[in-house]
């Protein structure tokens, strides 16, 4: 399939992590913020909206319909959301879930649609239950122009989900130069994967979620010796939309000056120097020395455990911690990712630990991401 949409701006305002407050004890989105925030987008000449069901509690795709589509014409912009059948209690619940959406946003149609967050045993439910199909009859009733998915999973599923369904028009991966060559996320080898398929890429998380702006000094002060002015985040923006066949590169801002930042470093993007590429070689260096928990998410942990532990994600949050010190990203990985198998769910079997092919103390490590991620839990 090919793509409807060739000269997209390259970044893209994710709207997973909206500027909040409180109100009666609840978290409201600041609705005239986020306004100001899409002015700032649009005035830049930026034009694409990420969001889905999910996010802030289901109230995403309404505040996009406050903030955008009720306030500029319809063909100004795009509008991407996500269908997340893990969150569904059936496949008449998934199904509901593309109509919910539609209104939601207001938006008529949507520009690009995604299956949401496939990986794990997350993809067996969009086949049992018949997504795809679905998915595609929308399309052919013009409600959707371009069908594609995001998944959080190695390269060897994602070869796998597109050997299945082939027809699909993109597809969204997790690409920033900390991940690259990372054996768990592996980067490099999913987006190799999807251009091997001749199918453009959406990159999500390019910041990893924020992280990247909260170097160890000795990273920041090899980018800062190339580039004093450069911000942190416009390297890794940079990076992202360097790569050939990138569509457009989300980041989920929660500031004006976040998008300020942002549109300044993407604007007019250049590809990376040789000297600039060598930089980030040596960034991924430094976070490489730095003693983390040797997971590599073979899952065989996942396999054995007789309480479904999400295992690999609790060790995933306490790396984060180790790397950048980011508290808030650490916390939305394991809240996003292990709360149907959160750490404190460990019956201290050993079982995971006898299977493990790095000798990991892992009943010791979910016993710390209990303490540092579960709140009452501690």
């Amino acid at each position: 399939m090919t793509c409807t949409y060739t000269d997209i701006p390259k970044l893209g305002f994710g709207f997973m992590r909206l500027p909040e407050y409180e109100r009666d004890g609840e978290k409201v989105i600041d609705i005239e913020l986020v306004k100001g925030m899409v002015d700032a987008f649009m005035d830049a000449g930026f034009t694409y909206f990420d969001t889905a069901r999910g996010y802030h509690g289901g109230k995403s795709e309404a505040a996009l319909r406050e903030a955008v589509v009720e306030r500029y014409p319809r063909e100004s912009f795009q509008v991407a959301t996500k269908l997340p059948a893990w969150m569904a209690k059936s496949a008449d619940h998934a199904r509901a879930m593309f109509d919910k959406s539609l209104s939601q946003t207001g938006a008529g149609y949507f520009d690009f649609f995604l299956l949401h967050n496939l990986g794990e045993d997350r993809t067996k439910l969009f086949d049992d239950w018949g997504l795809w199909d679905f998915l595609a009859e929308k399309k052919e009733a013009g409600l959707i122009r371009n069908l594609g998915f995001s998944i959080h999973d190695k390269a060897d599923a994602l070869e796998e989900v597109l050997a299945a369904h082939p027809a699909v028009d993109f597809v969204q991966l997790q690409v920033n130069y900390a991940d690259w060559e990372s054996e768990t996320i592996e980067s490099r080898k999913c987006y190799e994967v999807a251009r091997a398929h001749g199918l453009p890429v959406i990159v999500m998380e390019p910041v990893k979620g924020g992280s990247l702006v909260k170097l160890p000094d000795a990273a920041v002060d090899v980018l800062y010796g190339v580039n004093p002015e450069a911000s942190l985040a416009s390297w890794a923006l940079r990076f992202a939309a360097s790569l050939p066949g990138v569509l457009t590169v989300l980041s989920g801002m929660s500031t004006l000056e976040q998008v300020r930042e942002n549109v300044r470093a993407l604007a007019a993007p250049e590809p990376l120097s040789d000297v600039e590429a060598n930089a980030l070689v040596q960034v991924r260096a430094i976070l490489n020395g730095i003693p983390t928990v040797p997971c590599t998410d073979c899952r065989y942990c996942l396999k054995s455990c007789p309480q479904d532990v999400r295992i690999p994600t609790a060790l995933a949050s306490l790396n984060i911690l180790a790397l950048y010190g980011d508290e808030h990203r650490a916390q939305e990985n394991y809240d996003w990712n292990a709360s149907d198998g959160p750490a404190s769910s460990c019956i201290a079997c050993g079982i995971c630990e006898g299977v493990c092919p790095q000798h990991i103390a892992i009943v010791d490590e979910l016993a710390r991401a209990a303490e540092l991620f579960e709140g009452d839990a501690r």
